[in-house]
């Protein structure tokens, strides 16, 4: 069963996603208007993710997802009507597990909670141009995700860490991973996770960015 909070200031947006939610098993824990409130519910209910609005009074989106993160409160999903540049890139760099436009259909919505709970990023395809774009931005002026890497392969990364975040880079789940290189689900989360600490990087989703900046070829 996933827990859910809300973070949305337009109160009929925050009824209508539970509304949706609850419709498919998913279990709403709580609602808040503003990002310092959700930072605070986060910290008290737990939830397994944070459905986060970007532009709100107060404390933004883009700042309450980066707190949440860096306390590893709950994984966050950035739910919104827009994909701009800046959004996206905020959201990403904040350590956001995921992105999805607020137009997309109700089984899209379901279905990237289901991937971010489980540990997966998911990204809109209406956001792919936009992420494709910073992309070939940050590969002209030497990466903005990690910090381009002067010398291949990055110092500290070992093949299989290298292997694994080229998965991450086609979009590839810990099962496929795992699946792909013949490695249990297990070993690849912990070269997933050894892998974001030597980048210095929050989410998987930061990863899959950071190699397409990146890597030769």
């Amino acid at each position: 069963m996933t827990t859910v909070l809300l973070v949305d200031d337009h109160s009929a947006v925050r009824a209508g996603l539970r509304l949706l939610l609850e419709a498919t098993g998913i279990v709403v824990v709580g609602e808040a208007a503003e990002g310092t409130t959700g930072v605070s519910m986060a910290r008290t209910l737990r939830p397994d993710v944070v459905l986060m609005d970007v532009r709100m009074p107060g404390m933004d989106g883009i700042e309450a997802t980066r707190r949440i993160v860096e306390e590893s409160l709950s994984k966050v999903l950035i739910v919104t009507t827009f994909e701009l540049d800046e959004y996206v890139q905020g959201a990403v760099r904040a350590g956001a597990a995921g992105y999805v436009l607020k137009s997309a259909e109700a089984e899209v919505l379901a279905g990237a909670i289901a991937q971010v709970a489980a540990g997966r990023g998911f990204i809109d395809p209406g956001v792919v141009p936009t992420l494709l774009r910073q992309a070939a931005a940050s590969g002209a002026t030497g990466g903005a995700t990690g910090g381009a890497a002067s010398t291949w392969p990055p110092l500290g990364l070992t093949e299989r860490e290298l292997d694994v975040l080229r998965a991450l880079g086609a979009g590839l789940g810990n099962r496929d991973i795992a699946k792909h290189l013949g490695l249990a689900e297990t070993t690849v989360k912990t070269h997933v996770s050894n892998a974001l600490a030597k980048l210095g990087l929050r989410s998987r989703v930061q990863a899959a960015l950071w190699w397409s900046e990146n890597a030769p070829g």
